[in-house]
């Protein structure tokens, strides 16, 4: 059964699901299929970003890990192949101090990078309960809508050297993103006979909004 933990100092309560099944999810639930996983970008780590982008029955596979380099920080940028509301975050961190001390989301910033931390504001962010099961994070629904991407960062680990993810998904809803220019054509000179005519006005043309 999921339980909450209440986070406080202004954090979001997390939810922790340790049953999830994907009969639950329903087919517009789990948006792995709408991450375009051959463009995920992971800065500081020592792996490409896309081995934490995993199906759901893969979930709590420990085999494929993606580790902090040079120190216990990680940015990881993921673009969707169509538009999307995300509902939650899915995380596998850990363990233990290995564990991300929190993780922060940006919505539409398709070019986060480390540069940015200090300036930009996060859309939301969390601290990151330690363990092994995989971890739900419920977004601000109205904050992440109609996105192309979101970016995420681990700023420290909870103790470690380095920063360990095993898995990163969300739930949420798509839409086809549309792509096709609107065409819009210009009247270059007014033509009586286009337009009707107002009864009283002798056949000339009237604005009502004037």
């Amino acid at each position: 059964m999921p339980h909450q933990h209440d986070e406080h100092c202004g954090h979001e309560a997390t939810d922790h699901d340790h049953d999830h099944d994907t009969a639950d999810l329903g087919a517009n639930d789990n948006l792995f299929k709408q991450i375009d996983r051959d463009n995920v970008v992971a800065l500081n780590t020592l792996a490409a970003g896309s081995l934490v982008i995993k199906p759901w029955h893969e979930r709590l596979d420990e085999t494929k890990a993606l580790e902090s380099d040079a120190d216990d920080q990680i940015i990881i940028r993921i673009p969707f192949t169509s538009s999307v509301r995300l509902r939650s975050l899915l995380l596998k961190t850990g363990p233990g101090d290995q564990t991300p001390s929190k993780v922060a989301l940006f919505a539409n910033e398709d070019n986060f990078d480390f540069d940015d931390v200090a300036d930009k504001t996060p859309t939301q962010e969390f601290i990151v309960a330690p363990g092994r099961e995989v971890g739900e994070y419920a977004l601000r629904t109205a904050k992440f809508s109609n996105l192309s991407s979101v970016s995420l960062l681990f700023p420290a680990s909870q103790g470690a050297d380095t920063t360990q993810i095993y898995y990163v998904g969300f739930l949420g809803h798509w839409t086809e993103r549309k792509n096709s220019a609107v065409i819009t054509v210009y009247e270059t000179q007014a033509n009586l006979a286009d337009h009707e005519k107002i009864q009283g006005t002798d056949g000339a043309t009237s604005n009502p909004g004037f």
